[in-house]
């Protein structure tokens, strides 16, 4: 019932005769940038003070909840008494 029906007589497919006298050119899909020196070292202390920005965030943040659960514990104990 579904089984593909094939030519009785098989053709093979034509060789592929046209050869080019010079290569296709390459799209360029993203824009040209010089990369130079200045542009690296740049590129390398943005990242280097974005990752220092976000440790210091994230030590301040453990610091502070650290600071909250002492001063919870704290003024529970004081209310106790």
């Amino acid at each position: 019932m579904f089984l593909p029906k094939y030519p009785d007589n098989p053709t093979p497919p034509p060789a592929h005769t046209h050869t080019p006298s010079h290569p296709a050119p390459i799209p360029r899909l993203l824009p040209s940038i010089s990369i130079d020196k200045n542009t690296i070292a740049v590129v390398l202390v943005g990242g280097v003070v974005l990752t220092a920005l976000l440790a210091a965030v994230a030590v301040t943040a453990i610091s502070v909840s650290v600071a909250a659960v002492v001063l919870r514990s704290l003024l529970r104990d004081q209310n106790r008494r």
